[in-house]
């Protein structure tokens, strides 16, 4: 199985090292976030996949480097001066308008390339990839990503969003002795963040957004995380997935859509807590959504077997195969 889902990985893979989320007609592009979450199962391997994949991000940040350079002194104002968070596959900017305010999308990149250094990993490459990493640590300084709305994990209506947050946080945390990262810089998030918890944003109490503050950030006390979980598991958990929240109108019909990664997600979010029981209960859960072709599927479309057009989808194939690599570890 194992195998067979890093195969389906590996035909969503472009030659300049970067991810389509999907080879569907609308997915067909290469998102920042999507990506990092893709190459997640190869942070402890010695394959150049992880370093690849993060030297193509750090080639978007350097041709638009003059666009992190204006909003470090000025911050955007409309959508397309934000760093951008969706490219074609040639890894250049699309002119359709998006909701491209996605903080926690630049937060990961920091974090991702903050354990990629951590685990040996070279991806920084010269003296430029360092500078423009200190300007994307400038950039969110000058939008006050702490308390500027932003579109979020789910690129939908502007709002403070927690995971955003998070993300950020833990992302300058990340890359502290690479970058000069001021305290306060980390500290003013944090004050917000801790306001917020644990809800996900002022009209969003329960949000599959949320996992990702347990992991892979690993930044709430377990008490939250428990809480978090709870929420998650009683109200967004079904039998093909998670709904990301309630009342979600993409792809739903009669009913909100299931994420396909949601399962092993909250599988590798016990498996941070510690709660190996509901490891392998998630793992079961997990097999029993997972094609006979291992092409996972972004979603089922209305509580039913039924998958969407974005099949299969990185993000939800690279979730399976970190719950995998876990049960494989805990087994051994």
């Amino acid at each position: 199985m194992m195998e067979a889902l890093y195969q389906v990985l590996e035909s969503m893979r472009l030659s300049n090292g970067a991810y389509i989320a999907s080879p569907s007609v609308h997915y067909n592009y290469v998102w920042l976030r999507d990506v990092c979450y893709t190459v997640l199962p190869y942070l402890h391997t010695t394959c150049d996949r992880y370093v690849k994949a993060y030297q193509a991000i750090l080639d978007i940040l350097r041709e638009y480097e003059w666009k992190i350079d204006i909003h470090t002194r000025n911050k955007p104002v409309f959508s397309f001066e934000y760093i951008h968070s969706r490219y074609t596959v040639e890894l250049e900017e699309s002119a359709q308008p998006w909701g491209h305010a996605q903080n926690d999308a630049l937060g990961l990149v920091l974090w991702g390339i903050g354990q990629g250094i951590i685990h040996g990993k070279q991806i920084l490459r010269d003296q430029r990839d360092y500078n423009v990493l200190q300007k994307l640590v400038n950039y969110l300084a000058c939008i006050e990503y702490w308390q500027t709305p932003d579109n979020g994990m789910w690129e939908e209506a502007e709002e403070v969003h927690a995971s955003s947050l998070g993300a950020v946080i833990q992302g300058l945390r990340a890359v502290q002795l690479l970058l000069d990262v001021p305290q306060e810089l980390i500290n003013k998030g944090e004050v917000v963040l801790n306001q917020l918890l644990p809800r996900e944003s002022v009209t969003k109490e329960v949000d599959l957004a949320l996992l990702s503050l347990i992991y892979p950030y690993r930044f709430v006390h377990r008490k939250v995380a428990l809480r978090i979980l709870q929420r998650v598991t009683e109200q967004l958990e079904g039998p093909y997935g998670c709904m990301r929240y309630r009342g979600d109108k993409y792809f739903n019909e009669g009913q909100e859509a299931q994420w396909c990664f949601g399962l092993p997600w909250l599988g590798l979010c016990y498996w941070t807590l510690g709660e190996k029981s509901k490891v392998f209960e998630y793992w079961k859960k997990t097999k029993s959504i997972v094609p006979c072709d291992n092409r996972v599927p972004e979603l089922y479309i209305g509580g039913r077997d039924i998958p969407n057009e974005n099949t299969p989808l990185a993000w939800s194939v690279a979730m399976v195969i970190l719950l995998s690599q876990v049960i494989t570890g805990i087994d051994s």
